[in-house]
């Protein structure tokens, strides 16, 4: 990740050793850190870079770094309703399929339903 993080420009390239390896001073541990935190807490390298720049910013408002959290809060409140919705889907078929020997199956109908929705929607865009 780091050399991602070197190429789009959200850390310095790191000066190196005769050895090849990476050599990194406290400050630049310290940024990476605080880079892998951000991760750990959801925000993607776009937000990454903006709060990066906010934690630089003497100057900055402390509002826009708690607007980017509550709006990370909320996507991950919408992405937590729709994997809970996701499981409960999969449980309902999973109850309704008998799971023995015979070839019919709930999740597989399931299934082909959302493959036949995709294709008739594609036939009539493209139609």
């Amino acid at each position: 990740m780091i050399r991602h993080y070197e190429a789009i420009g959200l850390i310095p390239k790191a000066t190196r050793r005769d050895s090849g390896y990476r050599d990194y001073d406290e400050r630049e541990v310290h940024m990476l850190r605080f880079i892998g935190r951000a991760r750990d807490l959801g925000f993607p390298i776009s937000e990454i870079g903006q709060l990066v720049a906010l934690w630089q910013d003497g100057d900055r408002a402390s509002g826009e770094v708690k607007a980017l959290a509550l709006a990370r809060a909320a996507e991950m409140e919408r992405k937590e309703h729709e994997l809970r919705a996701m499981r409960k889907s999969l449980e309902d078929l999973a109850r309704r399929c008998a799971g023995g020997d015979r070839p019919d199956c709930p999740i597989l109908d399931d299934l082909a339903i959302g493959v036949e929705h995709v294709s008739l929607r594609c036939v009539k865009e493209k139609g």
